[in-house]
């Protein structure tokens, strides 16, 4: 990564019924990262150990993003598929959260069976790894992803959000860890 020009940024902040949500997209009006404003300095670190320095500047996100996460936000679960993303990563890592989206609204997965979708029937670890370093919350549903009894494990913006999005999702009868 030395050498080689910062990446430029956008970001902009996106008011959701579980708190202020940090939405970073790329020239081309690509979602970059979706992060929680409680967790701005891991939002960084992560969008830094995928692309190296990065100049965020304070811009508005393109309005169809803010739409369909609004729509999103007040029920329209389908809006989410029509977001354009990119991401960086390791190839492990964009395997999985390419795989995520294919986990319908509404349904979980856990951990090992996502690891055996991937071809990897071993690696539940790996792909825990790999989604708790997802960039693109929400967008890339990692909440979808639970333990294989069923309980709620682990999720970068807090365990009452993923809890929030599961139910919003219609997901019911999920307990904590």
């Amino acid at each position: 990564m030395r050498g080689r020009s910062p990446a430029r940024f956008t970001l902009d902040r996106l008011a959701t019924p579980i708190g202020t949500a940090l939405l970073v997209t790329d020239d081309a009006g690509a979602l970059r990262a979706l992060d929680w404003e409680d967790y701005e300095a891991r939002m960084k670190d992560l969008l830094r150990r995928q692309y190296g320095e990065v100049i965020l500047t304070e811009r508005q996100a393109p309005a169809a993003l803010v739409t369909a996460l609004s729509g999103y936000f007040k029920g329209d679960l389908d809006r989410l598929s029509g977001i354009t993303w990119r991401v960086a990563g390791t190839p492990f890592q964009q395997k999985v959260w390419s795989a995520l989206p294919g986990i319908p609204a509404g349904q979980t997965m856990s951990y090992g069976a996502m690891a055996a979708q991937l071809q990897s029937p071993r690696a539940m670890r790996a792909v825990g790894h790999a989604n708790g370093a997802n960039p693109i919350s929400v967008v890339l549903p990692c909440h979808r992803l639970i333990g294989s009894d069923g309980k709620l494990v682990k999720y970068g913006g807090g365990l009452s959000r993923k809890r929030w999005l599961l139910q919003h999702e219609g997901v019911a009868g999920v307990e904590d860890q």
